[in-house]
């Protein structure tokens, strides 16, 4: 049992008692597919759009690792690239990522001397179903040449490790937990790369609660279209 997550009756955070996650799941999907019909949703998007770029420009990753979004999920390519996504048409390649040209992020004046900073390498996950497990690939911002075995569309490019990786979440934690789609695949590969940034990528209506489990990790930060919230 679980209070219920609406943002119609004032986006209350579920209380999740154990075994429940399931229930949970199908809760808050339910409830973003509900918000995605209304306004709001949109100006989310744009706003979500304004604070990863800020936030990238920031740190500087020098291999960004996206994922292909799912129904109702954040589409955080399209927002960096500045254009429609879809599996049938390309992206231009991925560009460095520049703050304001005439004010820094903390507010000071930019460095003219500053040289150009490179493009950002980009990459997309690829799920193997036995034994379930994830690396990322490469993604040059065309149209994706395959699909991987849990049928998400995926690279052909080369294996590689970002230093920085967004991940999408169907529910957070403020304590920096997410809530997937169960599969265990980001937190198994996060376990194994324990240095790498992770930035979880939500909407606000999907904050709520449940007991950690062993499996879970905590993301570095998790970015919402209206804040950024740091464990």
């Amino acid at each position: 049992m679980y209070c219920q997550n609406s943002f119609l009756k004032g986006q209350t955070v579920p209380t999740l008692l154990p075994n429940s996650r399931p229930e949970l799941r199908a809760q808050l999907l339910a409830d973003r597919a509900a918000w995605l019909a209304t306004p709001a949703s949109h100006a989310a998007a744009a706003g979500l759009g304004a604070r990863l770029q800020q936030l990238l420009a920031q740190i500087e990753p020098q291999c960004l690792g996206l994922y292909w979004p799912l129904e109702g999920e954040f589409n955080a390519a399209e927002a960096l690239a500045g254009r429609a996504l879809s599996e049938d048409h390309a992206l231009s390649a991925p560009l460095a990522l520049e703050a304001d040209e005439d004010e820094g992020l903390d507010g000071e004046d930019a460095d003219e001397d500053r040289a150009p900073r490179a493009p950002v390498v980009w990459a997309l996950p690829y799920a193997f179903k036995s034994p379930r497990r994830m690396d990322y690939r490469r993604w040059d911002g065309g149209a994706p040449g395959l699909t991987d075995e849990c049928g998400i569309a995926s690279s052909s490019g080369a294996p590689l490790v970002p230093d920085v990786v967004l991940v999408p979440c169907v529910g957070f934690t403020r304590e920096g937990y997410r809530l997937g789609y169960g599969g265990g695949y980001f937190d198994r590969w996060l376990a194994a790369h324990p240095g790498v940034t992770s930035i979880g990528l939500a909407w606000s209506i999907s904050e709520t609660h449940f007991p950690v489990e062993a499996h879970d990790q905590a993301l570095t930060l998790i970015l919402t279209e209206k804040e950024a919230i740091m464990p």
